[in-house]
């Protein structure tokens, strides 16, 4: 299997601060791989390195086997880059801005308008092709943004964070951008902080906190990482909610979660348990629960959310503390 990108310890220091503490990557050629993790976990940073814009202080780094230090001009004829904010001109319009972008890039003033069309049709931004871009919505900005890194076709297009900010819709409409790009050949580096989107998005994730890959593989693979499945359950009376938690702790031998309704309880059950297993404790646990005379109203098993992936792996709490 072709590798897009090959890391091996890579490291960036800023100050005392390792921002990125020796991550090592394997993304395949031809798909989406997804680099997840909260705000300064170093995903920036090492997309930056990746992309030639920043030198790394230790490790190493090659993008379709090029070394990203010592063959940078290299990696930067195969590679473009869509940063969390926009780079095209505000002030002027959509078309001048992609013909702008076509003419640095060699193309002839024709083929450039020729090139500008093309994208502004196949990004739903035809009618908004002649209004400057500083009055178009935020998830135009984006397509915009996403259209002018795509110019000359590249082999590896890193999306930092595409969607931040965009109301679903707009968000969908990236993410179906971002799926006939690579349907053309291009493999995408998607760094993201929602879960759900590299859920859609990518073939495998790798999880990044405090400038360290603590996890990655498939979706699939990180969900059953933490568990073979989890047990959701809505109560008729809120008052049965402490009751129902010891029953499935005791029976499950599971965490179990509780969230803002009173009414909903989650539990995980064992990474170690087969599906056929965790379906039976599953059963198990809805009789105990009858027994214990708790009314459940709805019941459900499904794998784990990559939420409770992220949060089982990070051990990050949902609540936070707030100062006096």
């Amino acid at each position: 299997m072709e590798l897009a990108i090959e890391t091996s310890a890579l490291v960036k220091v800023f100050g005392t601060t390792r921002a990125v503490d020796g991550i090592d990557l394997a993304v395949p050629a031809g798909t989406v791989y997804g680099v997840l993790g909260p705000n300064g976990a170093g995903k920036t940073t090492a997309v930056r390195m990746l992309a030639t814009l920043t030198r790394p202080d230790g490790g190493e780094a090659r993008v379709f086997g090029h070394d990203v230090v010592h063959e940078a001009d290299a990696v930067r004829g195969r590679v473009s880059l869509t940063g969390q904010f926009a780079s095209v001109d505000e002030d002027l319009t959509g078309t001048e801005n992609l013909v702008l972008l076509g003419r640095l890039l060699g193309h002839r003033k024709p083929a450039a308008r020729e090139r500008a069309a093309q994208l502004l049709e196949a990004f739903g931004l035809t009618d908004a092709a002649g209004r400057q871009v500083k009055n178009y919505s935020g998830g135009m900005r984006r397509r915009i943004d996403i259209a002018a890194s795509i110019i000359r076709t590249p082999d590896m297009l890193f999306l930092d964070e595409p969607t931040t900010g965009l109301d679903p819709r707009s968000r969908n409409q990236v993410w179906e951008i971002v799926r006939i790009i690579v349907a053309q050949g291009t493999t995408v580096l998607l760094t993201t902080q929602y879960l759900d989107e590299a859920d859609h998005l990518a073939a495998r994730i790798a999880v990044i906190d405090h400038g360290k890959v603590i996890a990655e593989g498939t979706p699939g693979e990180l969900k059953s990482s933490v568990g073979a499945g989890a047990v959701h359950l809505r109560l008729r009376d809120a008052g049965q909610r402490e009751e129902a938690e010891r029953v499935l702790a005791r029976t499950l031998g599971a965490v179990v979660q509780s969230g803002a309704d009173p009414l909903a309880v989650t539990a995980r059950i064992s990474g170690e348990s087969s599906d056929l297993a965790a379906a039976e404790q599953a059963s198990r646990a809805l009789a105990e629960l009858a027994h214990a005379g708790v009314t459940v109203d709805d019941f459900s098993l499904g794998q784990p959310s990559l939420d409770e992936v992220f949060l089982a792996l990070t051990e990050h709490s949902t609540a936070k503390e707030v100062p006096a």
